[in-house]
């Protein structure tokens, strides 16, 4: 079994889709725009306010007027943070598994630390989780492998014996970065670029109960 695993938030962990998708067409709505169904916004959730307001409005960070846009979805989005959002399917029972073993767990995420930690407090899990490392908290976001060398500090474990889970390219790249074993979630966004069996990633998951048998044939 891996020493620890690790988790992306946003599509990994939790879906948090239906308050980001919220938030962005709420700030659609103030614009006087139509609201977006879901299924058009999930593939995009895990790029954040970046993702979210380029599938709404088609604006990218080069464009004027990106920085207001992006500041006043977040404030929507931070008055209501974990209100649709629930733990995949599995999740919860895969947490169980894991302290069950004595197997530690913990957050990589390129969330901010004003959303990743309530959003965990809000989940009932920051005190279940050995570390919580933020886009804010490393000196560079993934797909840098600093945040997973962090991780692996906090935890007092080698990044090479511990498990990173994530549904975006750049999780992989990260955790490659520093030796990580590497599995997709294969119930996450996935985002809409290269199919997932192209990053790279030692395996692909299809649920959560997945990740310990797949980790452990694979070391």
């Amino acid at each position: 079994m891996p020493e620890a695993v690790l988790f992306d938030l946003d599509g990994t962990l939790a879906d948090t889709a239906p308050d980001l998708g919220g938030a962005l067409n709420q700030l659609l709505r103030e614009r006087g725009c139509d609201p977006l169904p879901m299924e058009k916004l999930r593939p995009h959730v895990s790029s954040g306010a970046r993702g979210m307001i380029g599938a709404g409005l088609g604006i990218t960070p080069a464009d004027p007027g990106y920085v207001d846009l992006q500041q006043r979805f977040l404030a929507i989005y931070q008055e209501a943070l974990c209100v649709g959002t629930r733990l995949f399917e599995g999740m919860a029972e895969h947490l169980d598994e894991l302290d069950a073993q004595a197997i530690p767990w913990g957050i990589v995420t390129n969330k901010s630390q004003r959303f990743a930690i309530p959003l965990m407090e809000g989940l009932g899990l920051r005190q279940r989780c050995v570390c919580i490392v933020c886009g804010d908290s490393a000196r560079r976001a993934k797909p840098h492998g600093h945040p997973m060398q962090l991780a692996s500090a906090v935890m007092g474990i080698a990044a090479s014996a511990c498990v990173y889970v994530g549904d975006d390219e750049r999780d992989v790249i990260s955790g490659r970065a520093v030796g990580m074993r590497t599995i997709v979630a294969g119930w996450g966004y996935l985002g809409d670029g290269k199919p997932p069996a192209s990053w790279g990633a030692d395996a692909i998951a299809r649920a959560p109960q997945d990740i310990l048998g797949i980790a452990a044939a694979k070391r």
